[in-house]
Order: C-alpha cells, then sequence, then structure tokens
C-alpha cells in the first residue's frame, strides 16, 4: 500500500502530462492581468449569509435564533456577525457581495454551477474555474513548478467533474493528509513513518531493478517516463516536499490561524502561491446545516474567522494580496428561516436565492458592499449578482478573457462562460474592481 501511494505521484505527473512544457500565445493576453494566483475557500455545504455576513438582527428568533448580534467592522456602515471579530477588523481589505444568487437548492447542480458559471442542462461538462485558470496559466504558458499548477487542500470537492472535457492534464492535484499533523502526509510526497532515508533506499533498489532500462538506455519509449520519475523524485526529495512542512512556521504564525484542519490549510495556501502555485482551493467541508445549525456555527465560524483573517493579513504583511484573490463561497446559502421542529431542531436547509460572497485581493477593492438583500435575507433587493458574473470578473482580473474560446482541440468553439444573453449573468463586477485594472 505504501509503494503504491509513493509511486503515485509519478503516475500523477504522467496522467498530467507535466513532462512536455507546451508554449503559445495566450489568446487572452489583450487584458491587462491584475492578479498572479487565486485562493478559493469552499465552503462545501453552504454557509448561512444571515450568521456570517448578511445578518438581520431586527427579522425576529425564527431568523436569527440566538445569533443576533452583529458587530461594527473597520468600515462605517458595513456590520457582520458578531462571532466574527477579527473578519470585522479587515474589512477594508475584502468586499462582501450579499446579492448572489442563481434559485438552485440541489448540491451537485449548484456547485457546477458556482464552479463552472454553466448550467448543468447544458450537454457539455465544462470545466472548474481552478481547471481553466490552470489551462490558461499553468504548463502551457510558462508555468515551470514542480508541484502542479492547481492543487485542492486537503479533499476532492466530489460534487462534480473538475476538469470537465478538458481531460486529465489539467486535474487538481489533491492533497490528502491533515496540515494539522506533524508531518502533513501528502498523498505521493510525504509517507507518515517512512523517513526521507528509507524513501532513498527505495529509489536505489527500484533503480537497481530496472535492467530493461540499463540494457537500452537510449531507448525514446523509455525516456518519456524516464524523465516523468525524475520529476517525480525532484517532487519527494526537493523544494515541493519543503513547501509541504508547516513545522518550519514560527509557532506564534501557526497559532494565529489556528490549531485546526482549515487553520492550517490556510496557511498552507499561503505558502503555495508564495511559491507560484497558480489556483488553490481549501475545501472546507461541514456546512451543510440542516439540523442543529446554531451549534455547528459555534464551532465553524471561529475556525473562519481566525484562519481567513490570518491569510487576508499574512498576504497583505507579505506583499501579495495584491496579486492573490481570495474568493470565499459555498454552492448556495441557507433558508432564513430556522426549521425549529424534530428532526432539524434548529436546522437551515438549502437556498440559491440570496446568498452571499466574499471576495478579496488580486484587483478586487476593499471595504465594499454589493447589492443587498431584503430584511429577511429571502430575496435579492438590489444588483442581483450570477456565478457567470463572479467568475467572468475573477477571470477579467488574471488577465483571461471570459468571452473568448477554449484554446483546445476538442473545444475550439466553447466559450469559457456562456453570453450574458444566453446565461443569468448581469455584467462584471467593476464597482469593485481597482479602476487601474478596467480597460
Amino acid at each position: 500500500m505504501k509503494r503504491r501511494i509513493k509511486f503515485a505521484v509519478i503516475f500523477f505527473l504522467i496522467l498530467n502530462g507535466t513532462v512536455v512544457l507546451y508554449g503559445g500565445e495566450n489568446p487572452s493576453s489583450s487584458i491587462k492581468p491584475r492578479a498572479k494566483s487565486v485562493i478559493q475557500i469552499w465552503l462545501w455545504g453552504g454557509p448561512s449569509h444571515l450568521d456570517t455576513f448578511d445578518p438581520k438582527p431586527n427579522a425576529g428568533y425564527d431568523y436569527c435564533g440566538p445569533f443576533d448580534k452583529t458587530i461594527p467592522t473597520n468600515v462605517p456602515g458595513i456590520e457582520i456577525n458578531a462571532m466574527l471579530p477579527k473578519l470585522a477588523q479587515l474589512a477594508d481589505k475584502y468586499s462582501i457581495i450579499r446579492s448572489m444568487t442563481h434559485g438552485i437548492n440541489a448540491h451537485e447542480t449548484a456547485a457546477y454551477l458556482m464552479q463552472t458559471g454553466h448550467s448543468a442542462e447544458e450537454r457539455t461538462v465544462y470545466p472548474a474555474i481552478g481547471a481553466v485558470v490552470s489551462l490558461f496559466r499553468g504548463y502551457d504558458y510558462g508555468y515551470k513548478g514542480t508541484i502542479p499548477p492547481y492543487v485542492i487542500l486537503t479533499t476532492s470537492q466530489g460534487r462534480f467533474s473538475e476538469v470537465g472535457f478538458l481531460g486529465s492534464k489539467y486535474k487538481p492535484f489533491v492533497t490528502g493528509g491533515d496540515p494539522n499533523k506533524q508531518p502533513f502526509a501528502v498523498e505521493g510526497i510525504v509517507l507518515e513513518g517512512v523517513s526521507e532515508q528509507r524513501q532513498r533506499y527505495r529509489r536505489e533498489l527500484l533503480e537497481s531493478l530496472d535492467t530493461l532500462g540499463k540494457y537500452l538506455p537510449s531507448n525514446k519509449e523509455f525516456e518519456w517516463f524516464d524523465n516523468s520519475r525524475r520529476q517525480a523524485y525532484e517532487v519527494i526529495f526537493g523544494e515541493a516536499a519543503k513547501i509541504f512542512d508547516l513545522s518550519t512556521e514560527p509557532d506564534e504564525v501557526r497559532d494565529r490561524y489556528g490549531r485546526n484542519t482549515f487553520g492550517q490549510s490556510c496557511l498552507m495556501a499561503r505558502r503555495l502561491v508564495e511559491n507560484g502555485v497558480v489556483y488553490v482551493t481549501i475545501n472546507y467541508k461541514g456546512w451543510d446545516t440542516h439540523s442543529q445549525h446554531f451549534q455547528t456555527m459555534r464551532q465553524k465560524l471561529p475556525e473562519l474567522d481566525a484562519g481567513l483573517s490570518a491569510l487576508i493579513q499574512d498576504l497583505s504583511d507579505r506583499g501579495l494580496l495584491e496579486t492573490t484573490i481570495i474568493w470565499v463561497s459555498g454552492e448556495f446559502g441557507r433558508t432564513p428561516k430556522v426549521s425549529w421542529e424534530p428532526p432539524w431542531n434548529g436546522g437551515r436547509g438549502h437556498y440559491g436565492n440570496c446568498f452571499s460572497v466574499i471576495v478579496a485581493g488580486g484587483g478586487f477593492k476593499g471595504g465594499c458592499v454589493v447589492g443587498s438583500s431584503d430584511e429577511k435575507g429571502e430575496y435579492v433587493k438590489e444588483r442581483p449578482v450570477y456565478p457567470q458574473d463572479l467568475l467572468g470578473s475573477i477571470y477579467y482580473l488574471l488577465g483571461i478573457d471570459p468571452e473568448s474560446f477554449f484554446p483546445v482541440p476538442q473545444a475550439k468553439n466553447l466559450k469559457i462562460l456562456p453570453p450574458i444573453e444566453k446565461g443569468q449573468g448581469k455584467g462584471l463586477l467593476f464597482e469593485i474592481m481597482d479602476t487601474e485594472g478596467k480597460q
């Protein structure tokens, strides 16, 4: 089993085609890029907007439950849930979209729409935004990192195919493991309980058994595989393994992020973009709170507050927030009205009519609110924002034309996002983009 895990990275590299670096003109180069990388915090299951970034303290107990307190932020006029005090002091560095909508209440179809901008009713299976960014900013256009350009911490999102028609070359590297443990057992790179010296012995044993390769040293058929194996070992023994080693971080830094899986994943995401990784998704589970919602939120909200605030502040202090987009969202929100009856006992259901999203960095302004919901958070009141508006804005800030076609043979007639007249979109979020980013 451990031997299979050890060589998983080899086959990952082979399947993803990282041996050959392709070159070519980027068809989106006409747009001035502001961002170089993206950190997506995916709140799997869907967070409640009333209990996070769009509180409604006057809506009554049936809507607020025990969370009827708000806290002013460092931006006058903006208030958020009182259980997010650290994020309240950083509101000048992020913007809140309070009018996100798509009307879908099913996990799979809502997640697909939020990740691709396309309806699940279309016959074509489109790639998620991470795979699209990997296509335009990865190996085909000069990315040379040993860690693949698209990484998911720590488990696959699982609701859809992340790569769609693009194929395995653009699949994300899903780390597995838990960054809150020592060591962080990254799939195919770090084996818990196996020392580096023992790994090297295994490598020597494998090479000693390669008698066919010794007899045919110049065989072209073997050259490709040998290059893949070399790159794999560069990941296992080289800088990549060091990047995933959080023990090198000071204790006070790790404490600030929070000594839990989410907090340490945020710290890991910072290290990845700091080392050039293009797209990082943190798959933060546990937000599908059909029952005992408020008990779960008493654990989740402090974790979110600590991890996300530390990430934003850390990127800002290091000069990376200007070039790193952070977006925080689930596939939808939760029902504004609480289900108090059994078996829910204070739960919130799926709700796609109106929910909130956070964006920061990479050309997005801070201290802004886009749109609004009604007095109970049930419907969008002003400026509806649809998934293709949000994803299109992220693409735009990365210098990727959201109206361009996919530059791959199997999709030469397919656009990255549907035209506004054929989708739900109302336009890019220029109101919260730095004016220098608009052409």
